[in-house]
């Protein structure tokens, strides 16, 4: 018997504008979008409250987050990507692109190799049909490391490699070009200080001579061969932004100064700021803020980075400032759904997978009611 399910008298959110209407679901695919209050027999009447298309995320470390809770901390794989999903779902994401980094630094044991043994994993349990949403890889490709180019040859297309990020924290410049900045981060997060920050800082730039021209060229290579978007990372000038341009980029993550961002508008590069910013209204390094951005029309993209739930309260809070409900959800629906090339999700017509979210506002906070993955309940 064919699985049908509507969802009537509700607040669709459509690409451009929110309508009173219902959506009906067969098995795992949206049918048919239509307008107006009536409730036909058999259809769940949502009394008003708004329906849109599951989010989806493309920079996110919470993955990170489960599998080490603590410094030196290793949980159990398998168990922490169940709750990472389980986690996603429950906050309206229906489709991810989980960020592992790759190129470690060996030396002085900084950052070990992790994304090859752990993406597996992950592939593991999808194959088991045990996760309840839509995963891709996001590698955040460090330029400043040994061992990017050797990681990157371990992945190949059947990877679901789905973006690409070109990052270098070499210190004095992008995201870290305010020094301080970066000697408060590290003393809080290695316990650097004194003279151990400044043998780092000296090694790390030591390191960025000698790979830095090589990882870049192969990273942008690599991303090719996996058939995957390049993102910029912490672009921070006008040149930067040319430079990614080059590169044939349509993505920039986090742009550090408005300068940045302009540019990516006149480049036609999407500009994504972090969830958490908008909500907390500045930037803990010090850099241009979300909600200045979005002020200026240059945000057009929201990533949840390090808090799930931020995402659907972002995207909602953009709504209000904008006076317009739609295009603050179209930064998390539709916008990076087509910036990745995913032309079968993020937005609610016919013919669209059955990725859904319910939810009202309760003074101002997003309630989550059901989201459903593939028209399949996973919250």
């Amino acid at each position: 018997m064919t699985e049908e399910m509507i969802l009537a008298n509700a607040t669709l959110v459509l690409p451009d504008e929110t309508v009173t209407g219902s959506i009906r679901i067969v098995e795992d695919t949206i049918a048919e979008v239509a307008t107006g209050a009536t409730v036909p027999v058999g259809a769940t009447d949502c009394q008003g409250d708004y329906v849109c298309p599951g989010l989806v995320e493309l920079h996110t470390d919470n993955l990170e987050r489960h599998i080490q809770p603590r410094p030196k901390v290793d949980w159990p794989h398998a168990a922490a990507i169940l709750a990472h999903d389980a986690e996603l779902a429950s906050t309206g994401i229906t489709t991810v692109f989980d960020a592992m980094r790759i190129g470690s630094i060996l030396s002085g044991q900084r950052y070990a190799k992790y994304a090859r043994g752990l993406s597996r994993e992950l592939w593991q349990l999808r194959e088991q049909d045990a996760l309840k949403i839509s995963h891709f890889l996001h590698l955040r490709a460090e330029i400043c490391s040994e061992t990017l180019t050797e990681e990157l040859a371990e992945f190949g297309p059947e990877d679901r490699v789905g973006l690409v990020s070109l990052m270098d924290h070499t210190p004095g410049q992008r995201q870290f070009r305010d020094m301080s900045k970066l000697q408060a981060y590290l003393k809080g997060k290695l316990g650097l200080e004194g003279d151990g920050f400044m043998q780092h800082v000296a090694d790390l730039k030591a390191m960025r001579d000698r790979y830095g021209d090589q990882h870049e060229v192969e990273t942008v290579k690599a991303a090719k061969r996996f058939g995957a978007m390049l993102a910029s990372h912490d672009d921070t000038t006008d040149e930067q932004v040319r430079i990614s341009a080059g590169h044939g980029i349509t993505l920039a993550e986090f742009p550090t100064t408005v300068e940045a961002a302009q540019s990516c508008q006149d480049h036609g590069i999407k500009v994504m700021m972090g969830a958490p910013n908008v909500i907390r209204g500045g930037s803990h390094s010090g850099n241009v803020a979300a909600h200045e951005l979005a002020a200026l029309g240059y945000l057009d993209i929201l990533s949840s980075d390090y808090v799930p739930s931020a995402l659907l309260l972002s995207a909602a809070r953009l709504g209000e400032v904008w006076g317009d409900f739609a295009r603050g959800l179209r930064t998390v629906t539709k916008t990076p759904a087509d910036v990745v090339g995913l032309d079968d999700r993020g937005a609610l017509r016919a013919g669209a997978r059955a990725d859904i979210i319910r939810f009202r506002m309760r003074e101002g906070i997003p309630a989550l009611d059901g989201v459903w993955s593939r028209g399949r309940r996973v919250a």
